[in-house]
């Protein structure tokens, strides 16, 4: 499975400026940022599985879309701010809210049709059955 190396927004302090760590500071206090939402996304590998954790914690599942295409499986869907109540002030929201999409390529030796998922808790399940067909294998030197 090919991985794509992501980063989150705003988590790498050391490579900043003291001033610009100030400034971001001061800024959020006075303003609201909308931060691109992106969940955060385990991978792990059994012998005939590739098992994917989404965490998106407050969303329905009508929310979140599934797609493989051209062997890229692709997540994606929309986290909604609901300021239900008119009296609430808010004073800072660290939450983050808006459409993600996170993209991966499959390996050879998947069968997509096979991919299945369910969502339980705040965390979307996926399961990808490996081909036995499509397996490598050892040839020996004669």
């Amino acid at each position: 499975m090919t991985l794509i190396k992501y980063t989150q927004p705003n988590r790498d302090i050391f490579g900043k400026r003291f001033s610009d760590i100030m400034d971001e500071f001061f800024n959020d206090a006075v303003a609201t940022r909308q931060q691109p939402f992106a969940p955060s996304i385990d991978i792990s590998e059994t012998d005939k599985q590739y098992l994917i954790d989404v965490e998106v914690p407050g969303m329905d599942k009508k929310d979140i879309e599934l797609n493989v295409d051209n062997n890229t499986l692709t997540i994606s869907g929309e986290r909604k701010f609901e300021n239900k109540e008119e009296e609430k002030h808010y004073h800072r929201v660290e939450s983050s809210y808006g459409n993600f999409s996170r993209s991966f390529t499959l390996p050879d030796n998947v069968d997509s049709e096979s991919i299945q998922a369910t969502y339980n808790n705040g965390i979307l399940h996926i399961t990808i059955e490996k081909s036995e067909q499509k397996m490598k294998k050892q040839i020996k030197i004669k």
